[in-house]
């Protein structure tokens, strides 16, 4: 098993930036990459950002792209979702997740789950 937990979260203003963390613990070498994932009011959880533990290389959905960095630190089995240029459509719960397998973009590519932190950006 692998557990997670989210911290970081909150109500920032358009344009602020907040910084996300999901510590890892268990058995994380049973897992080669972390994303993270979203879920907007009344929509479905979607992709945003994985970042693979071996060699931290990084992928973004086109939403996030140039506003939010992904990275890791291996010794603290800690990932990191930097978001800058906050929008309203940013608004959402943040899920951390870990999995193995080349599908990176879907949820059931990953078998572990953290309980989410709400971002809220207000205008």
């Amino acid at each position: 098993q692998v557990q997670l937990v989210e911290s970081g979260g909150g109500l920032v203003q358009i344009g602020d930036s907040l910084r996300l963390s999901c510590a890892a613990s268990g058995r994380t070498l049973t897992t080669n990459r972390m994303g993270w994932f979203r879920r907007a009011p009344g929509k479905v959880r979607e992709f945003v950002a994985v970042v693979w533990w071996s060699d931290g290389n990084p992928s973004y959905a086109d939403s996030v792209k140039g506003r939010f960095t992904i990275s890791r630190d291996n010794a603290k089995n800690t990932v990191y979702l930097q978001m800058n240029s906050l929008k309203p459509d940013d608004t959402a719960v943040y899920y951390c997740a870990a999995g193995r397998g080349p599908l990176y973009y879907l949820e059931r590519e990953y078998d572990y789950w953290g309980q989410g932190t709400q971002v809220t950006v207000s205008s």
